[in-house]
């Protein structure tokens, strides 16, 4: 088995680490001299610009990175959520053991903070809202998407 060439191996460091290195983390990485390094980088970036890949590698202030194409970012945001905070998530798990349940009743349960919540996961697709027959407040519930991306098919009604 041969090795493979260093551009190969740094691609290989960059997928892995998963973060922005800089030429002295990646060399460190590699076990080579940062000459050797920013030359192996340059082939690599060469080659992805070349390529019809879905991937690219990029300078960055943090250092170099392999990451997605901005071209994807619209697929990115559909098909991966971003990221929820522990409050958000508990909002969330509330409106899903307890919808439809109307905002109100979910400030009293989570505080102020839940309407930021609400929003982010409206915007992000997991809940959405509808206004109250009587106008005061809005009915929240979970959407099809929320149990698609947790892999729920439905929720057993408490006891």
């Amino acid at each position: 088995m041969s090795l493979p060439r260093l551009a190969t191996k740094i691609e290989a460091i960059l997928y892995l680490k998963g973060k922005p290195l800089s030429i002295a983390e990646i060399a460190e990485c590699a076990g080579c001299d940062r000459d050797a390094t920013e030359d192996a980088i340059i082939e690599l970036m060469a080659d992805y610009a070349h390529r019809d890949s879905a991937l690219e590698v990029v300078e960055t202030p943090a250092g170099y990175s392999l990451q997605l194409r901005s071209s994807f970012e619209d697929l990115m945001v559909e098909l991966v959520p971003a990221e929820l905070g522990t409050g958000a998530l508990r909002t969330l798990a509330a409106i899903a053991l307890k919808g439809p349940i109307a905002q109100t009743e979910l400030v009293n349960l989570r505080g102020s903070g839940a309407y930021q919540h609400v929003q982010e996961l409206i915007e992000i697709g997991f809940i959405h809202k509808r206004r109250q027959t009587d106008g005061r407040s809005y009915w929240l519930q979970v959407t099809d998407k929320f149990h698609q991306h947790f892999e729920v098919d439905q929720l057993l009604p408490s006891p």
